[in-house]
C-alpha cells in the first residue's frame, strides 16, 4: 500500500483541505498507515500532478485561502484497481521480539521496562479504540458505507487486547533477576 491509496481511501469520506486530512490520519487510518503531515503534503501534490485528486481554493475572510481537495473520477478509477489487488500480510519487524528470542544475552531490568513500557502503550490505544468504537458505533452496527470501518476498529481492539494479555504473560514468565546480562566467549 503507499501512502497516496490510503489519501484516496481518506477522501472516499468528503472534500477535505490537507490539514483536515492529516488530522483524519492521525484519528483513524493512521492507526493502521503511519505518515507524518510533511509525508501528507508532499502526496497531495503527486497525487494531484496525476490528476488522482483536484484541489479548489476557498477565500476566507480574516484567514489564509485553503486548497480544499476532492476525488476525480481517475482518483476513483485508482482507488478501486487498488482495491481489487491482493493484500500483502504484515510482517512482524519487533525488536522486542528478537531482545526475547536472545534473553540469555541481555538484562532482564530493561527489557521487564521495555514490556511495561509496550504493556502500557497497549492498553491506552485498547481503551482509545474502544471510545472511537462506542462513539462512532454505538448500537455496534454501521451503514454498508462504514462496515469496513466498524470491522476495522473491532480488529483493533482485539489486536490491542491480544498484546496486553500477551505483555502479561511475558512479564509473568520472566525471571525477577539478570539470567546472564553477557555471552559467553565459549558459544
Amino acid at each position: 500500500m503507499a501512502l497516496g491509496d490510503a489519501i484516496l481511501a481518506c477522501l472516499t469520506e468528503g472534500p477535505m483541505t490537507g490539514y483536515e486530512l492529516a488530522k483524519t490520519f492521525d484519528a483513524s487510518i493512521g492507526f493502521y498507515w503511519k505518515a507524518n503531515h510533511q509525508q501528507i503534503y508532499r502526496e497531495l501534490t503527486r497525487l494531484r500532478d496525476r490528476g488522482h485528486i483536484q484541489g479548489c481554493e476557498v477565500v476566507q475572510s480574516g484567514k489564509p485561502n485553503k486548497l480544499v481537495y476532492t476525488l476525480t473520477s481517475e482518483g476513483r478509477a485508482a482507488l478501486r484497481h487498488w482495491g481489487a489487488r491482493p493484500s500483502v500480510p504484515p510482517s512482524i519487524k519487533d525488536d522486542l521480539l528478537v531482545r526475547l528470542y536472545a534473553l540469555e544475552g541481555v538484562d532482564i531490568g530493561p527489557l521487564r521496562a521495555d514490556l511495561m513500557a509496550r504493556l502500557e502503550h497497549h492498553r491506552d490505544r485498547a481503551s482509545r479504540y474502544e471510545r472511537i468504537l462506542n462513539k462512532r458505533f454505538p448500537e455496534g452496527t454501521a451503514s454498508p458505507a462504514d462496515t469496513g470501518k466498524l470491522l476495522a476498529l473491532r480488529l483493533g481492539v482485539r489486536h490491542e487486547r491480544v498484546v496486553v494479555e500477551w505483555c502479561e504473560e511475558a512479564l509473568q514468565a520472566l525471571p525477577a533477576r539478570t539470567i546472564g546480562a553477557a555471552i559467553s566467549p565459549e558459544r
